[in-house]
């Protein structure tokens, strides 16, 4: 490979390695919470959703965790009473999932634990800048990506 092909692919290979260095720091500081970090995702999408609420294929969409394991963990979350399964009237083959009361206050508390990790182990390495780069770069191949699967 010409060094020309191998500087197109060295990005890809750094977010892949800091992704398995820093994800497993996250998932134990969240865990020490008494939420996995797949739960953290689910319900932080779902609280930002509107109505707080989202049709599950909306959700495996838009959470982290893979949508064959969405549903997994929203059953998970259900039986922990932090998520509840809604019937959707208007079209019965699906059902929505929405954060309950619960699921918010869970949320809420181990949200400091969440964003302390990732300032600790993530943000603190890098500049305002380069904070900004990675955000409008990896935000420009997201778009992309969702476009295309549209």
């Amino acid at each position: 490979m010409a060094d020309e092909e191998l500087d197109r692919v060295a990005p890809w290979a750094a977010l892949l390695r800091v992704h398995a260095a820093v994800v497993p720091k996250l998932a134990r500081a969240l865990a020490e919470r008494g939420l996995p970090i797949s739960w953290y995702d689910v319900l932080l999408v779902l609280n930002a959703a509107p109505d707080r609420r989202l049709r599950m294929s909306e959700l495996g969409g838009q959470a982290v965790v893979s949508r064959e394991q969405v549903s997994r963990v929203v059953t998970e979350l259900e039986k922990a009473g932090l998520v509840e399964r809604q019937p959707n009237l208007d079209d019965r083959r699906s059902s929505y999932a929405a954060i309950t009361a619960e699921g918010r206050r869970r949320l809420r508390s181990a949200a400091p634990t969440y964003l302390a990790a990732i300032e600790e182990h993530f943000s603190s390495h890098l500049t305002d800048k380069e904070v900004d780069v990675l955000t409008r770069a990896l935000g420009k191949v997201l778009a992309a990506e969702e476009d295309s699967r549209r």
